[in-house]
């Protein structure tokens, strides 16, 4: 399986709900339609919050990872 590589990675690791939100949606907007924006979050919160977000702005998250105490969502943008 080829690896999407992100077009920029959001280190929200540390900020607590609704910022890794409040950021991704900032973030998003900064990346091309069809591009990944990684998002580094520590706030498990942001397992559910990121991916509601997404499909309310009809954006996709194509991959969740957890690494330790670190959660890395990728989102395509696609509108």
């Amino acid at each position: 399986m080829e690896e999407t590589k992100p077009f920029r990675t959001l280190d929200v690791r540390g900020l607590a709900c609704p910022i890794p939100v409040t950021k991704t949606s900032q973030a998003i907007k900064d990346i091309p339609i069809g591009g990944i924006l990684e998002v580094l979050a520590t706030d498990p919160g942001a397992l559910m919050d990121i991916p509601a977000w997404a499909k309310s702005t009809g954006n996709e998250v194509t991959k969740v990872i957890r690494e330790g105490n670190i959660i890395k969502i990728y989102v395509r943008r696609l509108r």
